[in-house]
């Protein structure tokens, strides 16, 4: 038995935010953004007088997740298993996967959410794997959605990472198959020792009322990112992920059909693929329309490549992320 990847679907805002938009709010310009991360725009909720989204996560993800149903031909008491992929859940608990269930109307199906930040689609379709091979489901609906514009310091004092990131959420349908098709082999990676250089502080589990003054004062409750440190280590992980999986998999770069990379940075994108020996056309980018959603980025492109007409049947797929923790991982699939 194979998991494989039988509909796909998503779900971005209306709202268009340029690069433009954003010189009116810190000091910035579109050619310092475009240069740096290869982001032209990117998509955020809008915000309504209450000062709540339009729309909560999971709202999104349950969008995105009608699409990847419709894609794959299922109706909701097919499915038996939801996995929730984000950084950011719409309370701090419970987690996203049991409001899914609730407003797809689902049955008493199992839901949970991973906590992987931009590499939790990938630790999601590993974990659905696995859940298909062991027989504790059949079907599963495997969201990757966040809501990062609301987290944002959209001040001088943020502008490195405030420029970065959109909202949005993708979606699949992993269903138990015994064709060719599927999960041939993931790889799965952590080094918690970089965690506080990719983070946000606050909320925080162990402070009591979960943030202190002095917290908010010093930003801890918006991203804080170590650019340099970052860039360095996501080149260098992302193409270690990449050559693991493939050796695991007992398949070389020539074989590989596309692979659709975490969309964190064009520069990341481009230098993995350079090294890698990929040529562009092979290597998936939509980071100029959306910039990074994190967990979502990866079932996002993922959903457009398909619709682009990208993958056909037979064809090697890598998916491979890096983020947060320091996370990263990689799966290979054959379409």
């Amino acid at each position: 038995m194979r998991a494989a990847i039988t509909g796909t679907g998503f779900w971005v805002p209306e709202q268009v935010i340029t690069n433009q938009d954003l010189t009116r709010l810190m000091d910035t310009s579109d050619q310092w953004i475009v240069e740096r991360s290869g982001i032209r725009e990117r998509r955020w909720l809008r915000v309504g007088e209450d000062g709540r989204t339009e729309l909560t996560g999971a709202e999104m993800g349950a969008n995105a997740a009608r699409m990847a149903m419709a894609d794959a031909g299922i109706t909701a008491d097919d499915i038996d298993f939801v996995i929730y992929a984000t950084v950011n859940p719409d309370i701090f608990f419970p987690g996203n996967g049991v409001f899914i269930e609730d407003l797809l109307e689902l049955g008493t199906v199992g839901a949970m959410d991973i906590r992987n930040q931009c590499t939790g689609f990938v630790y999601g379709l590993a974990a659905a794997e696995g859940f298909i091979r062991s027989g504790t489901a059949q079907t599963i609906l495997l969201i990757g959605g966040e809501i990062q514009s609301t987290a944002l310091d959209v001040s001088n004092r943020g502008r490195d990472t405030a420029v970065l990131f959109g909202d949005g959420a993708g979606a699949a349908i992993v269903q138990g198959t015994e064709e060719d098709r599927g999960v041939i082999a993931s790889v799965l990676h952590s080094q918690g020792r970089f965690a506080r250089e990719l983070w946000a502080e606050i909320p925080c589990g162990n402070v009591a009322g979960r943030y202190t003054p002095e917290m908010v004062e010093g930003g801890g409750n918006h991203p804080h990112m170590n650019g340099k440190m970052v860039f360095k280590h996501a080149t260098r992980r992302f193409c270690e992920a990449i050559r693991e999986v493939m050796k695991k998999g007992g398949v070389g770069p020539d074989d590989v059909a596309l692979v659709i990379p975490h969309q964190a940075n064009q520069r990341i994108t481009d230098a993995v693929g350079q090294r890698m020996g990929f040529p562009p056309e092979r290597v998936f980018s939509n980071i100029a329309k959306y910039g990074n959603t994190t967990a979502a980025s990866i079932p996002i492109a993922l959903a457009e490549a398909v619709r682009e007409g990208r993958l056909k049947s037979g064809d090697l797929l890598v998916l491979v992320a890096f983020g947060s923790g320091f996370t990263w991982g990689a799966n290979l699939l054959r379409w």
